[in-house]
């Protein structure tokens, strides 16, 4: 398993955590999602052997959230 934290912006209410969180979770190889709209972080698990940080970034910036690195 392995854990990263995100600095998305373009996060400003409750509903763009769940737009993230729920668009991250249907992905395979996901395991868990935090989402925190004010802090702009998005904490994420994950098999790395099932799905790479690229693949997550790529779905974030999908629903058109700019990911730093």
């Amino acid at each position: 398993m392995e854990n990263i934290k995100l600095n998305v912006e373009g996060m400003h209410c409750p509903s763009c955590e769940t737009l993230i969180g729920d668009e991250l979770k249907e992905l395979y190889g996901v395991t868990k999602v935090k989402v925190d709209h004010k802090s702009g972080l998005v904490d994420i698990e994950f098999d790395d052997s099932k799905i790479n940080k690229e693949e997550i970034i790529k779905t974030i910036k999908k629903e058109g959230y700019k990911v730093r690195k």
